[in-house]
Parts: structure tokens; sequence; C-alpha cells
């Protein structure tokens, strides 16, 4: 099933004060998602997919610190979003946190880890549509960006934070890369 971004979505990120940077930053990240979602031709909710991917950062309507994403969950429930899509948003934070890493990063301590491919593929596009728009690392396509995924991911520190996060972004292309190819 195809999934078209509702007009009614964009503008709850709208009305909750999500900036317009920010829409079109989590606008691209829907795109993005579903766009690889359809590549890899297995069977996905595109909808959890398209919402997910569209609300993540929901949360920087308030902040656009580290908690970002558990404010966006909160938000989100606030909204009537689906648990599916608030898990998304609370769990985007560096692609999933192990209980450790949430306490070390002053987060509700539990387990943030994404267990669903649906989870996987938005945080995939999230980090693909920052290298591809924030004009740190010359590209000359999205198509570049994914085949220089894990060299870009090693190279610059923003993009894989630490080990454990870099471990995991390259975990999610490399499972999502497989699809695709298949």
């Amino acid at each position: 099933m195809k999934y078209i971004i509702q007009h009614s979505d964009i503008e709850l990120l709208r009305n909750t004060g999500v900036s317009e940077d920010d829409i079109k930053h989590c606008r691209k990240v829907a795109e993005k998602a579903l766009e690889l979602a359809e590549r890899t031709g297995a069977k996905m909710d595109m909808e959890l997919i398209g919402r997910g991917a569209l609300f993540h950062d929901l949360g920087k309507a308030k902040t656009h610190e580290m908690e970002h994403g558990k404010i966006g969950a909160e938000l989100g429930k606030q909204s009537g979003l689906p648990q599916e899509i608030t898990d998304i948003m609370e769990k985007h934070i560096r692609g999933g946190l192990t209980n450790k890493e949430a306490k070390e990063l002053g987060l509700p301590v539990k387990d943030y880890s994404l267990r669903r491919i649906e989870e996987r593929i938005v945080i995939y596009a999230d980090r693909l549509v920052d290298i591809i728009t924030d004009g740190i690392v010359h590209i000359e396509s999205e198509a570049e960006a994914e085949k220089k995924f894990v060299e870009i991911l090693k190279t610059y520190p923003k993009y894989g934070k630490n080990e454990k996060t870099l471990s995991r972004y390259i975990g999610y292309h490399m499972e999502l890369q497989g699809l695709m190819k298949k």
C-alpha cells in the first residue's frame, strides 16, 4: 500500500510549534523512509513508516536537546497519535539506546531498542537526510550518500556519534541495503 503524507499531519506539526525548517526536515525524512521501504520490496506498514518519520522530531517544538524524543512522544500521545508512532519518536535518539546509554544521557532509564523494521527504516532515513542536507559532506547525489554511508559515519563524528551508535547505524544500513539488493 502506497502511503501519502497527509496535510492534517503537517498541520499538527505546525500547530504544535515545530519550525518550518524542522517540518521541511521531517517531510524529507518521511519521503526518504517511504522510498527506502518501497525499494526493499518487503511487506511493511507504510503508514507507520510515513507518519513515524514525519513525527519523529515533534519534540523539537519544545527543545532541540537530547530529550526531544521523549518530549515528542508525550506531545504525540496528547495529540492522539498511536503508540507505534510515539514509540518511534521516543526511540529515535541515537538510533535506539540501551538502559545504560539512556542513564548516561540523562533520559528515563529503559530499553529504547528498535525492534521493528519500520523503526529502523525511519532512523536510517533520518541519518541519510542529515547527510544529504547538512552540507557538511560533499556528495553528488542521494545514492552517493547511501553508497558512502559507512565511510561518512566513520569520518564525521557528528553522524556516527560514538562507537555504539555508529555500530547501530551501520547495522541498519547493512540490513536495509541487503534487502534492497534482492
